[in-house]
């Protein structure tokens, strides 16, 4: 059986997508993890927001074996993925004015807490306002976006700005408008996003770099063990009572 030539072609594409990302948002990368390890140390919660497939990216640092146990998802009914019906309402939910609004004010958000925003457009009415109203809380945000859709499309909002215009950190992922990496002869649609797997990457670097911030501070990572390995249940037990005023995952 022959490789497939395609196959290998998206694997370079998304390498060299993570290569840029690794040498072009490093400091920016670091900075982001000596915020949220700031926010940690302070005795502040954190938060993670992403619509669509930009939830994946979100999802993937919560509750999970090797990530922190404060990460918090800040769900919005309808978006969170595609298990809404239609899958085209989570869209158009992105396009509402005042939802986020409405999902922050219900939340236990709240002053000098951290929260990191997954927008690969950044253009929508929902994570441009979530950042906005989130700001206006005394919330510290950290956005994760392609910038190249804010210097290539129009904004959604009525502001007319992007999510990146209202973040104290923005993290680049570098993906081109469209978020297909692929084209083919005999295929009419660009194809091949790899906006995941480049996000969820800046995702785990930065708790990579918030974990290194904590321990050069003499400060133990609120980190989970899997619960696949002989004492991970043991373990998580005790940092879920250590740190369980600040877990809402839970609840």
């Amino acid at each position: 059986m022959s490789e497939s030539k395609l196959a290998g072609r998206f694997f370079d594409a998304a390498i060299g997508l993570l290569g840029r990302v690794r040498d072009e948002e490093s400091l920016n990368v670091a900075a982001a993890g000596t915020l949220i390890a700031d926010t940690v140390e302070a005795g502040g919660r954190l938060f993670a927001f992403g619509a669509g497939h930009s939830s994946l990216a979100a999802q993937d640092v919560v509750y999970r074996a090797g990530g922190f146990a404060l990460m918090n998802l800040l769900a919005v009914p309808g978006v969170v993925g595609v298990d809404v019906m239609p899958a085209t309402l989570g869209s158009a939910l992105e396009r509402v004015d005042g939802l986020a609004g409405a999902v922050l004010d219900s939340s236990p958000a709240k002053a000098g807490d951290v929260l990191v925003i997954i927008s690969l457009s950044g253009r929508n009415a929902l994570p441009v306002e979530m950042a906005m109203n989130a700001r206006a809380l005394g919330l510290k945000v950290i956005g994760v976006t392609s910038v190249a859709y804010a210097e290539g499309t129009r904004s959604r909002h009525v502001s007319g700005t992007f999510l990146r215009d209202h973040c104290d950190i923005v993290l680049d992922s570098k993906i081109a408008v469209g978020d297909a990496e692929l084209t083919h002869d005999g295929i009419e649609a660009p194809f091949a996003p790899a906006s995941t797997v480049v996000t969820s990457a800046l995702m785990q670097a930065t708790m990579a770099a918030a974990a290194e911030s904590l321990v050069a501070r003499g400060i133990e990572p609120p980190l989970l063990r899997s619960g696949n390995v002989d004492g991970g249940h043991e373990w998580n037990g005790r940092v879920m009572a250590e740190y369980g005023d600040r877990i809402f995952f839970r609840h």
